[in-house]
């Protein structure tokens, strides 16, 4: 008997409201597939599974990280949410039978129409992505928004991605959780975009990889430009003439989604009917209480809440990490910054100085946790930040002032913390 298609999503609770939209429309077309929510929060008591439109639900602690809680502080809840996703994908497939597909889909997409074309695919692929574009732009500006935004952010849209349960498969799931474990990041200037630019790599580094081109899949703004979106005489949506696979409503919450689909669509009656399909159906959303919900990880266990700045200090010192394995808990990490953290970064407490001083945090790029892992000697990391220095000049300008700060402030023992 052939295994049912796993399909998942990734989301925080206040997003389950959207994620119901994903799943019901889903259901709607594939009702024997299996579907998964991964939740990059705390599974609550109160959370009623059987009324939902999933199957299961795996809560980040079910699958099985490293040090988990001082890996999840180290990010904000996008990076959160889009890091555990390649950890998910390795634990269905290892969960599957060989020959099994596992389908990504982001919590913010819904499906119009059966995806049967992308199940013949991966009959034949191991790994199926979709790009952000699929035919060149025609004007500059388009070129600008769309072209050269895929350049900084990924070539292939990681709100979709399907995977095949072959040995490649399972490969490329460990290949890509391991680099979202220290390198899940919005980090644009260092070329890191969450889990997504390291999809980039996987034509070259694995074979059997499918790039689906058809203009019905993963339709959003950064490519409607190219695509025409219209309704058959029964009021379905048809791209280029097929129907509507799936549309990818991103940035809808902040107001993006409806700029750039002005911007990008122009007078298209049936995309402006799409755009206010979606925002009639989510409208109701706000009196969801679980819309309400707080982000477990957003706060301290004392109930004050994490900053960025804070992340990205605990993220770059491997002593804070060993002494500190949950972040999260009282008389912690968070008594450690109202005790030191002024003192050593005194320029994270001055307006003027802290938009400088978060950058110096990203260069050089470095692995972010690393919890309870070996540790690498003094004498061989300075040997390695010695070689970047050397061959990176202004890394190496950098690290030297902030070595004489450290110097100068904590002294000898702060420098080694540091290479620590």
């Amino acid at each position: 008997m052939t295994q049912p298609v796993q399909v998942f999503t990734s989301a925080a609770l206040n997003y389950i409201p959207k994620v119901r939209m994903l799943f019901y429309s889903l259901r709607r077309h594939h009702p024997d597939w299996k579907l998964h929510l991964l939740l990059a929060d705390q599974l609550p008591d109160d959370l009623e599974i059987s009324q939902e439109p999933f199957d299961a639900i795996t809560p980040i602690v079910d699958l099985q990280i490293d040090d988990w809680k001082g890996w999840a502080f180290c990010h904000s809840i996008t990076e959160l949410a889009t890091a555990i996703k390649p950890w998910m994908l390795d634990h269905l497939l290892n969960e599957s039978e060989e020959g099994a597909k596992v389908i990504y889909l982001d919590p913010d997409t819904v499906v119009f129409s059966p995806l049967t074309d992308i199940l013949e695919a991966l009959d034949e692929a191991t790994v199926v992505l979709t790009p952000h574009q699929t035919r060149p732009e025609s004007s500059l500006p388009a070129v600008i928004d769309n072209e050269i935004c895929s350049l900084k952010h990924g070539i292939y849209n990681l709100g979709f991605i399907g995977v095949s349960n072959t040995e490649v498969g399972r490969a490329f799931a460990r290949w890509w959780a391991e680099r979202t474990y220290y390198f899940c990041r919005d980090d644009i200037p260092n070329g890191l975009f969450t889990d997504q630019r390291w999809i980039d790599l996987v034509p070259a580094f694995f074979p059997g990889v499918a790039i689906m081109r058809s203009s019905r899949l993963n339709v959003a703004t950064w490519n409607i430009t190219t695509r025409e979106l219209s309704k058959d005489q029964h009021g379905s949506f048809l791209v280029d003439g097929e129907p509507l696979g799936f549309y990818h409503f991103t940035g809808f919450d902040s107001g993006a989604h409806l700029i750039m689909a002005c911007k990008n669509g122009g007078n298209n009656p049936a995309l402006h009917e799409l755009v206010s399909w979606y925002s009639d159906q989510i409208r109701p959303l706000i009196n969801d209480p679980l819309t309400h919900r707080s982000w477990a990880f957003g706060c301290f266990d004392s109930g004050s809440a994490i900053s960025k700045e804070q992340r990205l200090v605990y993220r770059s010192r491997r002593d804070l990490q060993k002494t500190y394995p949950d972040p999260f808990a009282a008389h912690g990490f968070e008594d450690w910054w109202r005790s030191q953290a002024r003192k050593e970064y005194p320029k994270l407490f001055q307006e003027s100085t802290k938009a400088e001083e978060l950058r110096r945090f990203s260069t050089p790029l470095s692995p972010g946790y690393l919890g309870s892992q070996p540790q690498e000697s003094l004498k061989a990391r300075a040997a390695d930040l010695l070689r970047q220095s050397l061959l990176q000049p202004q890394t190496g300008l950098q690290l030297g002032r902030r070595a004489w700060e450290v110097l100068r402030q904590e002294g000898l023992a702060g420098v080694k913390a540091r290479l620590r």
